[in-house]
């Protein structure tokens, strides 16, 4: 079911240590109840295409908040405020992680959605959602959409930002998992994906991959060449029916039995 009506508008949130910043929320209009999700955006910044992201899981019925994760670094343009996050190293995990628990607080208040609450990024996004599903125990569902450096094959690259790679922490991954993948990606490529799957099948997660033939990085971006739409469409609908299947509450789930 999809919800022409909604209200998209920019709220305040409290993030990690308790910082008050700016995210970007939409969500059907109406009495609900609605699943949550929380949107990590990618590493070029909170950007149209992330709010467009996040506009459209409220249309197929998702109250969706999506965390400036770069507030911090003051004002100025997505790309600009993005290439001085990359040039000083990122955003360290912890504190996109308490920031993202914000947003998942911020949503379980709210008195129209059902206290369910996924979790998706795109690209560095990905990652986070990895991480934050494997650190955060109230997380109901999670889809990580081409995240890179889910695994770390070079030491030097952890750091005090990222001080451990998201896949050691599989072991405490609480909810299912839905990864989609461009085969055509370098980060992560083909043997990272086959790695990460490794893993979750041998800790026996609840987790499904999808990859796909002629898509590389960020195909599911229609400001980008790397667009792919007949690809973008199908991991769409994964998306929407992975949410709805794990994000319902009993009687919505009866319901579209």
């Amino acid at each position: 079911m999809t919800y022409e009506s909604m209200l998209a508008e920019t709220v305040a949130f409290r993030g990690h240590n308790g910082d008050v910043g700016e995210a970007y929320y939409a969500r059907p209009l109406g009495g609900g109840p609605w699943p949550g999700v929380v949107l990590i955006h990618h590493m070029p910044g909170w950007d149209w295409w992330i709010k467009e992201a996040t506009r459209t899981l409220a249309y197929n019925g998702f109250a969706t908040i999506s965390p400036h994760l770069y507030f911090r670094e003051g004002p100025g343009s997505p790309d600009d405020v993005g290439a001085r996050v990359r040039a000083a190293g990122g955003v360290a995990d912890s504190q996109v992680v308490g920031d993202v628990a914000g947003c998942v607080q911020l949503l379980r208040a709210q008195p129209y959605t059902n206290g369910k609450i996924g979790v998706i990024g795109f690209c560095s996004g990905g990652r986070h959602t990895y991480l934050v599903a494997c650190t955060l125990p109230d997380i109901d569902a999670a889809v990580d959409c081409w995240g890179g450096n889910v695994i770390v094959d070079d030491p030097k690259q952890l750091n005090a930002k990222r001080p451990v790679a998201p896949i050691d922490l599989t072991e405490k991954l609480r909810c299912p998992l839905l990864g989609l993948f461009g085969n055509d990606d370098e980060n992560p490529n083909r043997d990272q994906v086959n790695r990460t799957e490794a893993v979750l099948k041998k800790l026996g997660k609840s987790y499904e991959f999808h990859r796909y033939d002629g898509a590389g990085h960020a195909f599911f971006n229609a400001a980008r060449p790397a667009y792919r739409p007949e690809q973008a469409l199908d991991g769409w609908s994964k998306v929407f029916a992975f949410f709805h299947k794990h994000l319902a509450t009993t009687a919505a789930a009866a319901r579209a039995a």
